[in-house]
């Protein structure tokens, strides 16, 4: 097991029974104790625990966010599957608007050098990587810059989805559910997703299954606003088809 496969699996347990123990851990997972205090203070310089006297209790905040280092390494397989499971979604020779995230990312970075698209983002990285891309007409949306997604933000990117029709986006999200909708940590980067959901007909939600039932701050729809769910096969056949009930197509990658 990899440390981030590890460290999440530590963070699970630690949300599920309320604090979690380095002897516990270190026999659970066969390593030294050392190993473990170096995983609990990875988590905790993210943000997702605290460290306490032999052990570690979850933060459990509702603003949590992880940097974008961070997500990219975490269910790393599962995300490039659905990376490349949502190249089937693309459009003909259309316009398509790119959210900010770690599994849109790498989404972005597997479009197939023969597609010939206009694309629209507000992540610094996302357009970074499709510049250079020889069939796309890249837009780069502005406003100011967030540190934590490098996503633009705020007013000039809010005018600017006001003022363009999309055929589809792909949207990420933070945590996503029936019940609670979507959700984002930050205000302003789930009033620009908002306004991009606007912007398009079509809506693809790219999220691996670790979202589903999360709760964050910053509400920008529900989840029957998005038409496709790609994610990964560890959402369950129950919770697809309690997701599907509610009008949203749902492949498991």
């Amino acid at each position: 097991m990899y440390a981030p496969e590890r460290q999440q699996e530590i963070l699970r347990l630690a949300r599920d029974g309320g604090r979690v123990d380095v002897v516990s851990l270190a026999e659970q997972f066969q390593v030294t104790a050392e190993t473990i205090r170096r995983d609990l203070k990875a988590l905790d310089r993210a943000g997702a625990v605290r460290r306490v006297h032999g052990g570690a209790i979850p933060v459990g905040r509702l603003d949590f966010e992880p940097d974008l280092a961070e997500r990219e390494i975490t269910a790393a397989d599962e995300k490039d599957r659905i990376a490349r499971a949502a190249l089937a979604e693309l459009p003909n020779e259309g316009t398509m608007i790119v959210d900010a995230g770690s599994t849109v990312a790498l989404f972005a970075a597997a479009l197939p050098v023969e597609f010939s698209l206009t694309v629209v983002t507000h992540s610094l990285p996302i357009a970074a990587r499709l510049a250079d891309h020889p069939g796309v007409q890249l837009h780069l949306v502005g406003g100011r810059v967030r540190h934590r997604t490098r996503a633009a933000v705020d007013a000039w990117a809010l005018r600017a989805y006001g003022e363009i029709r999309a055929d589809v986006l792909f949207v990420a999200a933070n945590g996503f559910s029936p019940e609670r909708g979507l959700t984002t940590p930050d205000l302003a980067e789930a009033a620009v997703k908002r306004a991009a959901m606007a912007a398009a007909r079509r809506v693809v939600l790219l999220a691996d299954s670790s979202k589903h039932g999360q709760e964050h701050f910053a509400r920008f729809g529900d989840l029957s606003d998005v038409d496709l769910l790609i994610t990964d096969s560890g959402l369950s056949p129950e919770d697809a088809l309690a997701i599907e009930r509610g009008g949203t197509e749902v492949v498991r990658a």
